[in-house]
């Protein structure tokens, strides 16, 4: 099925790829001042940013079925890195078959547009399947923990990230604008574009951190700068992208900011307790892809709900 992409939506990707030539333009002129090594990461982030935005355009314009096995294979490459990073009981390998088989299924039940399934399949019936698995197994040493972090990963990997997708598929009438694609569009930019804003306020004026045993780095500052950035770009987009009132885009771009924020210190909080930096090296200078989601975690389930009970 296509993606009826209005032209608001063709428009602020156009504008993506805008910042980007800036950002690449700027990049390039100070490692030809300072040096390439000087500035190394900035270099790495930027072409990483390159692959992820073409990559999302593409899918965003291409179908809606192409979309959704974007963001189920995502689902997949995260889950598949916070399994690699966490502890896990060699009796539970055959019970990890069923948790990411339950990726496309979740994912099937966004094609079709199944709501009732869609938002209990992970949350009830892979939630009592998956320990009954274990037990079947018959290990009882850390049943508890292993049960646990499985579903955790799932529910925060997969269910969370498939309201991504969902949105694809909310009737057009609700949003008249710029339909699904322009609801996504909002929701991935805004939440990507809040870590920027948090880390570069956060270096320019943080002084008091916020949560310095869960991620030093975060301060008082950098969280209030995302939030005025976001909630600023949140009442300018929403014309364009979504069917919000000025009032309404203040309280979703706050809400995307701080819901941001939570999802990737919880993010760091498991890194943390695991004992590393980065959950892998596929993105160069980002990490790995949980590094890159870890926002969406929360903002995506949020944000959809509110869409879905105000405007569906």
């Amino acid at each position: 099925m296509s993606v009826d992409v209005t032209q608001p939506v063709v428009w602020v990707l156009a504008g993506l790829f805008g910042l980007l030539v800036i950002a690449s333009v700027t990049n390039y002129l100070l490692c030809k001042k300072l040096g390439q090594n000087a500035h190394k990461e900035l270099s790495q982030r930027i072409n990483s940013w390159w692959v992820m935005v073409t990559v999302f355009t593409i899918a965003l314009v291409a179908s809606r079925n192409i979309s959704i096995v974007l963001f189920a294979f995502v689902s997949f490459l995260a889950l598949k890195e916070y399994f690699s990073i966490i502890p896990t009981r060699r009796a539970d390998r055959r019970v990890l078959f069923w948790a990411y088989l339950s990726i496309p299924i979740q994912y099937y039940w966004v094609a079709t547009g199944w709501y009732g399934m869609f938002i209990v399949f992970i949350p009830v019936y892979v939630f009592l399947f998956l320990p009954t698995r274990m037990i079947m197994i018959g290990e009882t040493q850390n049943f508890l923990r292993a049960a646990g972090t499985i579903h955790w990963g799932l529910m925060t990997l997969v269910f969370s990230i498939s309201h991504v997708a969902f949105l694809l598929v909310l009737p057009d009438n609700g949003n008249p604008v710029a339909g699904g694609p322009g609801l996504v569009l909002f929701l991935v930019f805004l939440t990507q574009f809040n870590d920027i804003a948090q880390y570069m306020s956060g270096k320019t004026f943080g002084c008091r951190k916020i949560v310095p045993k869960v991620s030093p780095n975060k301060t008082v500052e950098g969280l209030a700068g995302g939030i005025i950035v976001t909630t600023l770009l949140a009442v300018l987009l929403s014309p364009f992208l979504t069917p919000f009132d000025w009032l309404m885009a203040m309280a979703i771009g706050c809400m995307i900011s701080v819901a941001g924020f939570i999802g990737d210190v919880t993010v760091s909080a498991l890194k943390r307790d695991i004992g590393v930096k980065d959950s892998g090296s596929m993105l160069p200078g980002h990490g790995g892809i949980l590094d890159r989601i870890d926002s969406l975690t929360y903002t995506a389930p949020l944000f959809f709900h509110i869409v879905h009970y105000v405007y569906y």
